[in-house]
């Protein structure tokens, strides 16, 4: 386990971020607050997450004297469109259908926050689909249910593990926590 000097708190419910973390050898807690997480209409798609993400750490700032907070976001941009979480089963197989065949854009971002201090990271990762039968793109929502998920679709289940050809970047990014960026990050709060 990785000794920090200052206790470690991911702000959010993502059961995902809670592994990797975990994986990544840091012992931390879970603390989530409710968060506004709305964005400027005219705030370009590269850039939402961070905005996002540093709205979840705002509402940390007085708790963090003495703490290291942790927020993440995730957005999917396909054809310069941010896809968010699907409503349903029916805008769960919209977006899929419009990333088959095509490539989208997979934005993470990282906020540390320290006695006040918060830094953003973002991460980029891009993904490329094959051609994706409808009778896939069904068969994997009525699988998988992936309401819970940017862009309909968690790249460690079964529509990644057929329908993704490749990844330029971080498979954590596109998981949702870009691991390689959070560890050095954390190393400067490693005890010695």
């Amino acid at each position: 386990m990785i000794n920090l000097r200052k206790p470690l708190i991911l702000a959010s419910n993502s059961p995902r971020r809670k592994q990797l973390l975990t994986d990544s050898g840091f012992a931390f807690t879970i603390d989530v607050k409710p968060t506004d997480e709305s964005f400027p209409a005219d705030l370009p798609a590269k850039d939402v997450a961070a905005y996002i993400c540093e709205q979840k750490a705002a509402v940390f700032v007085d708790d963090s004297m003495g703490k290291i907070i942790l927020t993440a976001d995730t957005v999917v941009i396909a054809e310069n469109r941010i896809l968010g979480k699907p409503a349903d089963a029916a805008e769960a197989f919209e977006m899929l259908r419009l990333m088959s065949g095509k490539t989208h854009d997979v934005v993470t971002a990282v906020t540390i926050l320290t006695d006040g201090q918060m830094e953003t990271i973002s991460d980029t990762a891009t993904v490329y689909f094959r051609e994706l039968a409808d009778s896939e793109i069904s068969y994997y929502i009525e699988q998988c249910k992936p309401f819970d998920k940017a862009g309909a679709y968690g790249v460690q289940e079964w529509i990644g593990m057929t329908g993704i050809e490749r990844i330029e970047g971080s498979f954590y990014t596109i998981m949702g926590l870009p691991v390689h960026i959070v560890y050095q990050k954390l190393k400067p709060f490693f005890r010695d």
